[in-house]
């Protein structure tokens, strides 16, 4: 097998685990912070909080090993396919909530994973990325680096008012950005590494990751913290794959089949993967909500509450 045959496999298998791996740390960060007092909306203390809380942690690690997957399908692989790739946590999110809360797949849940696996299969058909291994220029990271920033002040402005949902879908659109910021600034530090740790140190791009690392999971606690997961997560898994792919071309070369009719292709394939991602972020399964939709059962569910989360008053 030619050896960009080969990490391109390697890409797409890390991804997948990578995205397993994270919709595991969803649903462990998202009962460290269910019980958090309202309050603690962009304080340290929604932090402290979840600290404080075993399962929270336990996800926290994984996020970490999540990360190390990452980062590997990135040195291996184009940025325009290892984000998309990852949108298959939806897919395993709903697989775990399935099994581990025993709720049962409807209509709803068949069907957003029948048409994600359908856009993300056609995206990849039609575009057949290629490319992706130029490294940028201190000119094109500080263009990027003030758009960005600026449309993730902009999303975290927007999540101070307004209804829990509108909150939630604000953070998780803020926490997509910075998450598809520092999956470029992860690509471009990998390939630092390979050249030797000397040549990591003398750039920024690494020093702006731990800076967008730690601003991303921030964000993610505040996403979960203010709102039905279905609203912020539909904004995340949307948003990142496609900001993803937008960084991709702009900054790593990653190429795409170009013409009119590949681009309507790659656009529609776009479409019906958000659309599909769209759909099964909304189900009472992958919310975590009861199976008759009911607003008020949070994603732990009250049956297994007590026993992964201990409350507030028995903590020391």
């Amino acid at each position: 097998m030619p050896g960009s045959e080969y990490n391109g496999v390697v890409a797409y298998l890390l991804a997948v685990i990578a995205a397993f791996v994270n919709a595991l740390t969803s649903v462990l960060q998202r009962i460290g912070v269910e019980s958090a007092p309202a309050s603690t909306t962009l304080r340290m203390s929604l932090m402290a909080h979840a600290i404080r809380r075993g399962i929270w942690l336990i996800g926290f690690g994984l996020m970490l090993v999540e990360f190390a997957l990452q980062a590997t399908a990135l040195r291996f692989g184009q940025l325009s396919v290892v984000q998309p790739v990852l949108t298959t946590e939806l897919l395993f999110l709903m697989l775990i909530l399935g099994v581990w809360f025993r709720y049962r797949l409807g209509p709803q849940e068949w069907l957003g994973s029948a048409i994600i696996v359908v856009g993300l299969g056609g995206f990849f058909l039609a575009a057949a990325p290629a490319g992706g291994n130029a490294i940028p220029d201190t000119r094109s990271w500080v263009v990027a680096s003030v758009v960005l920033i600026a449309v993730i002040t902009g999303f975290i402005v927007a999540a101070l008012r307004g209804p829990r949902w509108w909150r939630a879908a604000a953070f998780g659109a803020a926490t997509a950005v910075t998450a598809a910021f520092g999956a470029a600034l992860t690509k471009a530090t990998t390939t630092y590494i390979s050249e030797g740790w000397g040549h990591v140190l003398t750039h920024a791009q690494p020093y702006m990751l731990a800076v967008t690392g730690l601003g991303t999971v921030f964000l993610l606690q505040n996403a979960l913290h203010a709102g039905p997961i279905t609203a912020s997560r539909t904004t995340l898994v949307t948003l990142n794959p496609l900001v993803s792919i937008v960084l991709g071309i702009t900054l790593f070369a990653d190429r795409l089949r170009a013409g009119p009719v590949w681009v309507t292709l790659e656009v529609a394939a776009l479409a019906v993967l958000v659309t599909g991602a769209v759909i099964l972020a909304r189900s009472p399964l992958v919310a975590g909500t009861r199976a008759e939709g009911e607003p008020g059962e949070m994603l732990a569910g009250a049956r297994h509450r007590e026993m992964m989360a201990p409350p507030m008053e028995a903590m020391p």
